[in-house]
């Protein structure tokens, strides 16, 4: 069974920052890339960040970019997807998703071509 864990998802308050952290199993995605949603209340899923499979090409939101850093990390088995976060706003209160392709490489902004997906982590940053 293939799934990825969030964790790290809290309330904090503005200017803070946070790590959130995606661990997989059931299927090594080293070859893959895996990137950051997030869905606010009212809103729907939008693209925070992902990067390739060997993590050298990163992609960020524009709201999100100077503030979030995307890596990732491989061991036996696992992977490993973080996504530090400062200078938190109350714009980034939502629940934050991880996602991973499957068949390619190369970081995506869309949602639909992420096959496997976490159940989420929910940040709250109050103003």
């Amino acid at each position: 069974q293939v799934r990825l864990v969030e964790s790290g998802g809290r309330w904090v308050q503005a200017g803070g920052s946070l790590t959130l952290s995606c661990v997989s199993s059931g299927r090594v995605f080293s070859t893959n890339a895996m990137g950051w949603f997030r869905q606010a209340p009212g809103k729907e899923r939008s693209f925070v960040a992902a990067l390739s499979w060997n993590g050298r090409s990163t992609d960020y939101a524009n709201s999100v970019k100077g503030r979030f850093t995307i890596s990732r990390d491989h061991a036996k088995n696992t992977d490993t997807v973080t996504l530090r976060m400062i200078d938190l706003e109350p714009e980034d209160t939502a629940v934050y998703y991880c996602a991973a392709r499957w068949g390619s490489g190369v970081p995506s902004t869309r949602a639909d071509d992420y096959r496997y997906w976490g159940q989420g982590t929910q940040v709250t940053v109050s103003s």
